[in-house]
């Protein structure tokens, strides 16, 4: 892998060369990029996948339905469906893509859409839903769209500022677009982060006075769902588990395992991965097996002895309060 990114380091500098002049032309005015009536809530990252984004997407959907009429915007990655699609009673994991169905059968009274067109998506929900608030899932990147707030979150092992541009390292975007967020949240930090590495951390991402940083981790469930029975992590210690990720970054989960003292045997895909009917067959030998939410829902139809383990992101410093108060200062304004 380290020979790959070496010799991809030319590519990765034309890839960089083209993230430059996009921006620059959206910068200028150029290309343009349209707000909306609706307030719109964008959560993305500058690299690809793993830094939490649908659990944070879980967290504003939890703090605002109460108060707000919400529908949720993704593109639906990894979807057999194509265009738009509107959540329904009978709408399935292969129409709106794994994440997306996954906060739809969590919240089933919440609108989620898909649409690799952010601004023919938020049309379509103006026009049919009416919605208080557009929650924009991984759109940090669609400059077609002006959100309201944007939110950067980036994971604590993978800083942006440390990381290069695909395919030698994991960004996408531009490090320098940053600038666009009015709040970054470094995610998947230890729970116990000082007060001199948080700042550290604020300063080599350069902060301006008009953003706030967030430090978060993740908290995973001691009870386990979508088991026969009641199954509580503590209980694995005594079975034969196969842990089962399609997720981008599972390093956090298996360390997390390991440190609760769970031997696995560890079967890894790529991100938003659809199985195989022989993967499938595979994973009903076995004694019991455990994947994230996410995976969860493109496998609960089709293997027995299956568990998830849910997560949720925990912020230090009371940062959820503060973090709340400017989603809704964001919302109302």
């Amino acid at each position: 892998m380290k020979v790959f990114k070496i010799l991809a380091f030319p590519i990765s500098l034309v890839y960089a060369f083209v993230v430059y002049v996009r921006n620059f032309l959206f910068d200028k005015k150029i290309f343009k990029s349209k707000s909306y009536a609706t307030p719109t809530i964008c959560i993305g990252n500058l690299s690809v996948g793993g830094t939490g984004k649908t659990p944070m997407i879980e967290f504003l959907i939890k703090e605002l339905k109460a108060s707000n009429k919400l529908a949720v915007l993704s593109r639906g990655y990894g979807r057999k469906s194509k265009r738009f699609h509107l959540s329904e009673s009978s709408t399935t994991v292969e129409i709106l893509g794994d994440e997306p169905f996954q906060i739809h059968s969590k919240f089933p009274e919440i609108t989620v859409a898909v649409d690799s067109d952010r601004q023919n998506g938020i049309e379509i929900l103006e026009a049919k839903i009416q919605p208080d608030v557009i929650l924009l899932d991984d759109a940090f990147q669609h400059r077609k769209v002006t959100p309201t707030l944007s939110m950067l979150l980036t994971a604590y092992d993978n800083l942006f500022v440390n990381d290069w541009y695909l395919p030698t390292g994991t960004l996408r975007d531009s490090k320098c677009e940053v600038k666009r967020a009015s709040i970054i949240v470094v995610t998947k930090c230890p729970k116990k982060l000082s007060d001199f590495e948080q700042q550290k951390i604020i300063e080599k991402i350069k902060v301006t006075e008009n953003q706030q940083v967030f430090f978060s981790y993740l908290n995973y469930d001691k009870q386990l769902k979508g088991f026969s029975r009641t199954l509580y992590l503590e209980e694995l210690k005594t079975k034969k588990v196969t842990l089962v990720t399609g997720i981008a970054n599972p390093k956090p989960l298996v360390a997390f395992l390991s440190e609760n003292g769970i031997e696995i045997e560890h079967l890894s895909y790529r991100d938003h991965h659809f199985f195989t009917d022989n993967e499938i067959a595979l994973f009903n030998t076995k004694e019991l097996i455990l994947t994230t939410e996410k995976d969860y829902v493109r496998l609960c139809s089709k293997v027995s002895k299956l568990c998830y383990i849910g997560i949720t992101h925990e912020f230090l410093n009371n940062g959820s309060e503060f973090l709340k108060e400017q989603i809704l200062i964001a919302v109302k304004s």
